[in-house]
């Protein structure tokens, strides 16, 4: 039988384990945000939305794919598998945004937090813990920043996506 002591760190161990995971599907101090429904997806970090019957299209905050769609800009490595992972995770998705402090970039496009409605997935922070991004901190828009940083650190150090091919 294992002492008290050594179990009660395990279990401190692992719902650390579990609780930075669930970070990733949910942020419940969140406000709630506005539904969207995803209608195309752009490339990694961009999609067009229909928000209340207009097009809109929405720039992930703090998060930078390889560029595949960029005129004048080749094809960088690891662009279509990240814009394919995106696909897959909120393609034809109802999704809610969340925004920051500037809601929108120089060039009108909506700057959010990007959650699946159904289950609360936060979109940003999977495509960077999976090594599907890097990090891009723009302030004023740094709520996640820290977040984003760690989830980066981790996915290079396991070598996870662009971090092994690029």
């Amino acid at each position: 039988m294992l002492p008290r002591r050594v179990v009660l760190i395990l279990v401190v161990l692992v719902l650390a384990v579990l609780g930075g995971r669930l970070a990733i599907q949910r942020d419940d101090a969140s406000p709630a945000g506005v539904r969207a429904e995803v209608t195309r997806i752009v490339d990694g970090d961009t999609i067009h939305v229909d928000l209340d019957g207009t097009d809109e299209t929405v720039r992930y905050i703090g998060v930078d794919t390889p560029e595949s769609v960029k005129p004048g800009t080749p094809v960088e490595c690891f662009a279509k598998k990240a814009s394919a992972y995106n696909a897959r995770l909120v393609e034809g998705e109802d999704v809610k945004l969340r925004f920051d402090v500037e809601r929108r970039d120089r060039y009108g496009r909506l700057l959010a937090y990007v959650y699946r409605a159904g289950d609360g997935l936060f979109v940003n922070a999977r495509l960077i813990r999976d090594g599907y991004a890097r990090t891009l901190t723009v302030p004023p828009n740094v709520r996640f920043a820290d977040r984003f940083a760690r989830l980066q650190r981790e996915a290079r150090e396991a070598r996870r996506g662009l971090w092994r091919a690029c």
